[in-house]
Formats: C-alpha cells, sequence, structure tokens
C-alpha cells in the first residue's frame, strides 16, 4: 500500500527499525573525519612546539609477552646545524630510518654494529 492509499484510508504510516544505507547517514564515517585506529597518529591541526610534540605518546599498551611498549609520536632529532627537528613515527618514518643509519657510522663513513 502507498502512502497515498494510507493517508486515504486515514490510517498512521507504521515506522519499522531498519538500518540506513551508508550514503544517507547524516554524520561522517571515521575514514571521512581522517580518524585513524590509533590516537597517537594524529597530528594536530594546530602548530605546537617541538617541547609539546616530545611529550606526546602513540603508543603505550603491553605487547605480547606483557612488556610494557611505549612509543612516542615524535622523535627529536638534532640536525647537524644543532637545530632540533620533530619527526613524526609515521610520517617521517624514513627520515627516521635515514637518521638512525647515520647514528649508525662513524666518523670515517664505516658501519658501526652493536
Amino acid at each position: 500500500m502507498t502512502k497515498e492509499a494510507e493517508n486515504q484510508n486515514n490510517q498512521p504510516e507504521i515506522k519499522q527499525p531498519v538500518s540506513k544505507d551508508w550514503h544517507s547517514r547524516e554524520e561522517l564515517t571515521a575514514k571521512e573525519r581522517n580518524l585513524t585506529a590509533n590516537p597517537g597518529d594524529r597530528i594536530e591541526d594546530k602548530p605546537q612546539s617541538i617541547e609539546e610534540k616530545a611529550k606526546q605518546v602513540a603508543v603505550d599498551s603491553p605487547d605480547i609477552t606483557g612488556d610494557r611498549i611505549t612509543v612516542p609520536t615524535y622523535f627529536v632529532v638534532e640536525e647537524p646545524d644543532g637545530e632540533k627537528k620533530a619527526l613524526h613515527h609515521v610520517k617521517d618514518a624514513e627520515e627516521i630510518s635515514d637518521v638512525i643509519r647515520q647514528a649508525r657510522v662513524d666518523e670515517n663513513g664505516n658501519r658501526i654494529w652493536w
């Protein structure tokens, strides 16, 4: 029976609970809001000082062995000119790897293994 037919019979329309289609939702999805699975991966919209970035923690939870693992959101590194720089653990991962590689090389360019 159509709405017109229901209205003609003066009976109220019966609304049953059903799922809405994803495209008809009024709120944005997590992907649309640019949310990550890990809140520590988010980069703040407002500018932050290196000190503020240094305090942020991306992960602080036990691993499979029960040992507590803490990963900073930003790794603070010192450039050769003495300037400090905050590298994001996801966005700047390649640059962080480069810094680690450089730290493992002596003044003659030979790799140092621990």
